[in-house]
Order: structure tokens, then sequence, then C-alpha cells
């Protein structure tokens, strides 16, 4: 694909996984009533200012948005497959979540494997492929361009 069309569709679609993740756990928390545990707020913390990174960076047209973006998305992957994980009792249960609502506790079970965790970790994902193939055509694009 053209590195002109990676950039022109790529960042807008990063920001629509993180507006979709954002408001879906808004959704889960203020209408459905899901308590979030400490897992999900650290999620949480890191997909938030995503919405707003992405949005700054789409508009300035900034070239070096996805190193800002990058770190929370990497890091999101990280806590998101920890927390799913521990769902699936791959892990055992986690100091952080000792106290307060249990991190392996399923609010939302899709098809037997689609938890929250499991969408995070999707969204974070795909916010990160998206991100490292904008780096990657910003890197193609000649000089004033």
């Amino acid at each position: 694909m053209d590195s002109g069309k990676i950039i022109r569709f790529g960042v807008p679609l990063a920001l629509i996984v993180a507006f979709t993740a954002v408001s879906g756990s808004l959704y889960f928390s203020e209408i459905a009533g899901f308590v979030p545990c400490r897992l999900c707020w650290y999620q949480r913390i890191l997909m938030y200012p995503l919405v707003i990174v992405i949005l700054i960076g789409l508009i300035e047209q900034d070239e070096i948005m996805p190193h800002y973006v990058l770190p929370f998305s990497i890091s999101g992957i990280g806590v998101s497959s920890y927390h799913y994980l521990l769902q699936l009792g791959v892990i055992g249960e986690a100091g952080a979540c000792a106290i307060g609502i249990p991190c392996n506790l399923r609010y939302v079970n899709y098809a037997g494997f689609i938890t929250i965790p499991f969408m995070a970790l999707a969204a974070f994902i795909l916010i990160t492929i998206i991100m490292l193939a904008v780096k990657r055509a910003y890197g193609k694009l000649e000089p004033g361009m």
C-alpha cells in the first residue's frame, strides 16, 4: 500500500479503535454497572490518553506521533495480555487484584473467549500495528512531502 494512504487512513482508523475502546469501557462501567478491577483501571490509564494524542497527531499531521502512541499501546498489550491470561487461569491470582474486585471475574464472555481484557488486548494490538505502519510510512516519504 502507498505510504500516503497508510498515513491518510491509518491514523483515523487508530483514532476510531481508541475511541471505540474508551466508549466501550465507559459503557461497561457507567451503563452496564460493571465495576472495573485494578488491572482494568491500568488498561484505561493506557487507553484513554490515546484518543487525545492520536486526535492531536491527526489534526497536526505530526510525523512523530507514533513515538508518543507506541509506549502506551505496547504497555497496554502487556497489561491486557497478563489480565487475559489471569482470567483464563493460565497464571495465578495477581497481587494487584488481591483487594477489591477480583481480576479473574468475567462480566462478559462472548463465544467462550471474548472478555473485556481480550477486547482491550485486541484494541491495543490494532493500534500498535497501525502506528508501526504509520511510522514506517512516514520514514518512506521524501522530505517536503
